[in-house]
């Protein structure tokens, strides 16, 4: 009887883990399904959307101050008065753009947001699965990564990250518009 408990408490272990481990890749793909098929109530199931502002401003302005420090070429006049005005304009859009629709048309697309175009049209047509290149990664315990990148932009990939909010639950909660290759 003892074994037979022991091994009860094990394959349900091990279950659990197997459970864990997966947990992830499902919440993914009821992320993408949910942005293809326009769902709303599952893109607010999948996505937590204070945090992904959050992380997408985040991103944009690091971004956006790279490509003003880029531009400016030692004019840090210009410099300053571009690191000004950049979070202002970076806040507004990303406000506007993180909402259901706007979250489906990033995913649906695969367009990695830009400082100077963060929000996609919420009619953005979905790129064909056939040409659509999807990859995971965990990024530790409570962060995984899916990595969407379409065929004919190989070398532009969107990087949504997303993070444990329970035992099996995960949430978008980021974008990665910068990926470190040996993440």
């Amino acid at each position: 009887m003892k074994k037979i408990a022991i091994g009860l408490a094990a394959a349900i272990m091990g279950l659990a883990l197997v459970a864990c481990f997966v947990s992830p890749f499902v919440a993914a793909q009821g992320l993408i399904r949910a942005a293809r098929t326009g769902d709303a109530a599952g893109l607010e199931r999948y996505v937590d959307f204070p945090a992904f502002r959050t992380s997408l401003k985040a991103e944009l302005n690091a971004r956006a101050s790279q490509e003003i420090r880029d531009r400016a070429k030692g004019d840090t006049g210009l410099a300053a008065l571009g690191m000004l005005l950049a979070p202002t304009l970076v806040e507004g859009a990303v406000d506007g753009f993180v909402t259901p629709q706007g979250v489906a048309a990033m995913v649906r697309s695969a367009e990695t947001p830009k400082p100077e175009k963060p929000v996609p049209a919420s009619d953005t047509p979905a790129t064909p699965k056939d040409r659509l290149h999807q990859s995971w990664a965990y990024r530790g315990i409570n962060r995984f990564a899916v990595t969407l990148t379409r065929e004919d932009r190989p070398d532009d990939a969107l990087v949504l990250i997303m993070e444990r909010r329970g035992p099996l639950s995960w949430k978008l909660a980021g974008v990665d518009l910068t990926p470190d290759p040996m993440d």
